[in-house]
């Protein structure tokens, strides 16, 4: 990619910050739309392909077969929590607590899962990929929650297949009200035990349904240089087939192609510069990460996409004469409203009759079941608002279940050579709601190696996500059974915000700049030609997984800012 050098210009049409899922859909919409780019990205460059250095190791190639050591956890204070960041496989693209600190109100966790390089978390997502319904887009209207959204399902539909088409989403259509059907390639296939599943689920509880996961992955042809899905699943390892969608596959690629993408690795972006005479934004003030030297770079309209957290921290640190409190600050809600999908409550069970089922490769999805509570009047819950969605699969154990057996000889080696017992397994994803006290503050005291202040999180989940905590693993539990599984067990395992690595709504959008930090268009309200499209500007959490709604704010935000760019209103 062409990147920075000492012979490039200081001045852009356009400055996009961060090179994420949004950040990337911010560089590709605007260069394809002739809008000379700079991208900045404070993290290292990563080449697709080139740079997934262990995207072909088996574990046996692996450190301690893929296991951190004591000694490597010691950089992971916090994300250690989380258990899957910290794989040698994986590491790699994940921040270390000792270099990149953060701070807690006590008694209160907050996960904070980052990776600090070109293509940010896009490298590593889930993929799962669903559209937000009317039932989303006007809840906190209905229930007189936060604010209300300044957009609506229909403002964003042709958005939506906008980039479906483009980042290839997998899936079934269902026809559903609260989970609208997409562009679909076709559907991974649900295995015997989940086929079983679902037939179970139809007949018991007409009003849910059990589907494949609307998964951003080709199974069928190529979308540019991307190939199809080898159901390798090591995704998060970086996929040199370009199967799954990432910024370093697709996005920053296309806005390559154009010609009108410069791209500046290592760039700590800190603050944007407000010009109180012209009132708009002129550029951006920038840390060198690795010499430490300061930038500013000039351009008519910028793109916040350095991730929710990340975004409102640079507006925080955006003071002036008129901005005292942060860049757009006048309704004092940024860095407030603070959202996630709190998980870790769900249900397993051992499934029998079906030995002589066995299925071909790893699949890297699972099955899903939409919102079921809260859709209309009948499946109003008296305990609590919103809903919750389940994630989950069926699977066999592998010859790894020995590994706990006391036992040798030939006779226990030929066992490992068969497959073992069919498990089934689900894990609800619940929508948490926008409370005004949970927060992130920056702390001056306590700097980073750049000099830059830190963040304190202040976030817990509530009563209305405790009571619904409680419904998800008892209906969990109750399809289970009802589906004749053996063993069914219930667990809720512990959670902290962030774990859902869903963080949003810090600059949320709405109708009024005296409750919100962005209107319609997701730009900042007193300073039109700053947008923000990335998770800081959700108004509500929903509970589906949020990647899609941002490539499709992105997208729609970008169209608008060039049209009024060559207005000249910007």
């Amino acid at each position: 990619m062409p990147l920075f050098d000492d012979k490039s210009p200081i001045e852009y049409d356009a400055i996009v910050v961060g090179t994420g899922i949004s950040g990337g859909w911010a560089a590709k919409e605007l260069c394809e739309k002739g809008i000379k780019t700079l991208v900045l990205d404070r993290g290292r460059n990563v080449r697709h392909v080139a740079d997934y250095p262990t995207m072909n190791l088996d574990k046996w190639e692996l450190p301690n077969h893929d296991k951190p050591s004591q000694e490597d956890l010691k950089d992971y204070e916090k994300q250690k929590r989380t258990g899957y960041t910290v794989t040698p496989s994986r590491r790699h693209f994940f921040v270390k607590d000792t270099e990149h600190p953060y701070q807690e109100v006590e008694g209160k966790r907050f996960d904070w899962i980052r990776g600090y390089h070109v293509g940010g978390r896009s490298l590593m997502w889930g993929r799962q990929s669903y559209r937000w319904s009317d039932i989303d887009f006007t809840a906190n209207a209905r229930e007189g929650i936060g604010v209300d959204w300044p957009i609506r399902y229909k403002d964003i539909a042709p958005w939506y297949s906008h980039v479906e088409k483009f980042v290839g989403i997998s899936g079934s259509k269902e026809g559903l009200p609260q989970l609208p059907d997409g562009e679909f390639l076709p559907p991974m296939d649900l295995n015997c035990v989940e086929e079983k599943f679902r037939d179970a689920i139809k007949s018991t509880f007409p009003e849910r349904t059990l589907t494949i996961g609307r998964s951003a992955h080709i199974t069928k042809g190529n979308i540019g240089s991307r190939g199809t899905c080898q159901s390798r699943n090591r995704c998060m390892r970086g996929c040199p087939y370009g199967a799954y969608f990432s910024s370093n596959s697709s996005t920053l690629p296309a806005a390559e192609a154009t010609g009108n993408m410069t791209l500046r690795p290592d760039s700590i972006v800190h603050e944007l510069i407000y010009d109180e005479k012209k009132e708009k934004v002129t550029g951006v003030r920038v840390i060198d990460r690795l010499t430490k030297k300061t930038y500013e770079f000039k351009a008519r309209i910028i793109f916040l996409n350095a991730s929710a957290i990340a975004s409102t921290s640079i507006l925080m640190q955006s003071k002036s004469k008129r901005f005292p409190n942060g860049l757009g600050n006048r309704s004092g809600e940024l860095g407030h409203n603070i959202m996630d999908h709190h998980f870790h409550v769900g249900a397993s069970a051992d499934v029998e009759g079906f030995e002589d089922k066995y299925y071909k490769g790893r699949r890297p999805n699972g099955f899903y079941i939409p919102k079921f509570r809260n859709n209309d009047a009948a499946t109003k819950h008296k305990n609590f608002l919103r809903g919750y969605g389940f994630q989950g699969g069926g699977s066999r154990e592998n010859w790894m279940r020995g590994v706990a057996e006391m036992q040798i000889g030939g006779a226990f080696k030929d066992s490992l050579m068969q497959p073992g017992n069919w498990r089934i397994g689900m894990n609800g994803f619940g929508e948490v709601l926008p409370y005004h006290d949970n927060k992130l503050t920056l702390d001056y005291e306590n700097l980073d190696d750049w000099g830059l202040p830190t963040v304190i999180f202040d976030t817990e989940i509530k009563e209305n996500e405790l009571e619904m905590r409680k419904d998800m693993q008892a209906t969990a539990v109750e399809m289970m059974e009802a589906a004749g599984f053996k063993n069914v067990h219930g667990y809720e395992n512990s959670y902290g915000v962030g774990l859902g690595i869903h963080e949003m709504g810090t600059a949320r959008m709405g109708k009024d700049p005296k409750t919100s930090i962005l209107n319609g268009w997701n730009q900042v309200h007193e300073a039109k030609n700053v947008f923000v499209t990335d998770g800081a500007c959700m108004t509500s959490s929903a509970c589906v997984n949020p990647s899609l709604t941002y490539m499709a704010l992105t997208a729609r935000a970008a169209d608008y800012a060039v049209k009024e760019l060559k207005k000249q209103n910007l």
